[in-house]
């Protein structure tokens, strides 16, 4: 595949982030030393960005939505939930920095000056859809599903502002998804 076509293909998909495998498959290269060569070529020409091992952008790092970024970065399954909803919904006062999201694997990861906190759920409980709805491309925990999670991983966590929590709705996530 020619130079043109790799920037061709890659621009038309309309995506921004990509990981290095859904690379491999847009150029249709299996070797990996060649995809790996590629890579190198436009990182250097400042066509991709790179994000972290594995991850490139399309967009300097300052363009990217941070919701969407912290969706690629584990390439796993994950949702945007407790204190980053909580907060959005005014039910949390405090002034959340990392983005949390909820997924199977715990971590901790800073990108150009964002934390994006990852918190481990049981798969059982992870791949319960409810309460859970794709916002902006990102799937997010509404405020009753954020504050069931919430409660999962701290029983006692304090809500400044529990007049804006449907109980009922908590309740009965808590007991659809089996908390």
């Amino acid at each position: 595949m020619t130079k043109i076509n790799k920037l061709d293909r890659l621009l038309k998909t309309g995506q921004k982030l990509y990981h290095t495998q859904d690379l491999a498959l847009l150029w249709q290269i299996a070797n990996r030393n060649t995809l790996y060569t590629a890579i190198k070529r436009l990182v250097k020409k400042q066509i991709l960005v790179s994000v972290r091992k594995g991850l490139y952008s399309v967009l300097p790092l300052d363009q990217l939505d941070p919701y969407r970024l912290g969706a690629a970065l584990i390439h796993r399954y994950s949702y945007v939930s407790g204190e980053t909803v909580l907060a959005q919904a005014g039910i949390i006062s405090q002034k959340v920095y990392p983005i949390t999201f909820v997924s199977s694997v715990p971590a901790k990861i800073k990108i150009n000056d964002q934390v994006f906190l990852f918190r481990k759920l049981k798969e059982k409980y992870l791949i319960n859809p409810t309460g859970i709805s794709l916002v902006k491309g990102v799937l997010t925990a509404g405020p009753e599903r954020a504050v069931a999670d919430t409660l999962y991983f701290n029983p006692r966590y304090y809500f400044d502002n529990p007049a804006l929590i449907d109980q009922r709705k908590v309740k009965q996530i808590q007991r659809q998804i089996g908390y």
